[in-house]
């Protein structure tokens, strides 16, 4: 009897299983075009526009590689890219640590866990334009004391940038963290008390490397966050302040996103070294992006 159930329910998935696969095409048909159409198109016409000179894509003149000789002889973009890995080391390990340490407490059955974070993460939900003015206003409130303001000087911009960033994002990773921390298999954590571990040994021995699917998903989204930094950034600092450099204008606070962007707004025989930035830039995230998937993924236990 058991038997037959079994192969009626077989039957019957096959049956509903094959107009799915016949007609799936037609379902998946719309998205795939919108895909194509939003962004594959772009994406391949940003590239060929990266060698050529142009205001509108339809009057797009082919020049070849001096383009990208522009872009990397441009002394704004190679700063940029130096802040930009200096705030992104910085950011990964500040709000990875912090969120980590705040997934933990909250996951050891303290009074209250719930509200915390329901708190925590709330920052994430304001857009980080008004997040940049917010912080801006509070920010020159302080330094005021100090007869300075954020925008005078590299270094309070580059660590206010840091502390924004991480108000906004450690509330998200916490989650992600919390959810790795409770899948944890609790038998794998009795074992550890059984052998004697003591709270260091068992958190560095059993919850880190069970933890580590989790690391890699928050490394990745900080990375990338990181690189891709915009609206903060414009919003907070607008890269100021700028000082001259082998007769160029640098802005001392500004990331690679934002240096696109206003290279962009220079004039139009700057929109091609433009694309050709915004080329370099994708290409050094997804080499960034997918070296670290790599390294993390490795680390990973099988539960």
């Amino acid at each position: 009897m058991r038997k037959k159930s079994h192969d009626d329910t077989t039957v019957n998935s096959v049956l509903l299983r094959r107009p799915i696969q016949r007609w799936f095409p037609l379902f998946i048909l719309p998205t795939f075009l919108c895909f194509l159409i939003g962004f594959i198109w772009p994406f391949l016409q940003g590239i060929y526009l990266s060698f050529c000179n142009f205001n509108t894509p339809k009057d797009a003149q082919w020049v070849g590689f001096s383009n990208y000789v522009k872009a990397f002889k441009d002394a704004g973009f190679i700063h940029a890219f130096w802040n930009t890995a200096a705030f992104a080391v910085v950011s990964i390990l500040l709000i990875n640590v912090v969120a980590f340490a705040i997934a933990y407490a909250l996951t050891q059955k303290m009074r209250g866990a719930n509200l915390f974070r329901t708190v925590f993460f709330m920052p994430n939900l304001i857009g980080g334009v008004v997040l940049g003015y917010i912080w801006s206003m509070i920010f020159d409130a302080i330094l005021r004391n100090y007869s300075t303001y954020l925008t005078a000087n590299a270094t309070y911009g580059f660590w206010g940038l840091v502390i924004l960033v991480a108000w906004q994002q450690i509330g998200y990773m916490m989650i992600i963290y919390i959810a790795g921390l409770q899948a944890i298999p609790g038998d794998m954590m009795e074992a550890a008390k059984i052998d004697g571990a003591n709270g260091w040994q068992t958190l560095f021995k059993v919850t880190i490397p069970n933890v580590m699917p989790s690391i890699t998903i928050c490394t990745f989204l900080t990375l990338t966050n990181s690189f891709k930094l915009f609206d903060q950034n414009l919003a907070l600092t607008g890269g100021a302040p700028s000082v001259m450099m082998a007769g160029t204008k640098v802005n001392m606070t500004e990331l690679l996103a934002l240096n696109i962007y206003s290279t962009y707004n220079i004039n139009k025989n700057w929109h091609g070294a433009a694309q050709a930035k915004a080329v370099v830039f994708f290409l050094l995230v997804a080499v960034l992006a997918i070296a670290q998937q790599t390294a993390t993924r490795k680390k990973e236990v099988q539960q």
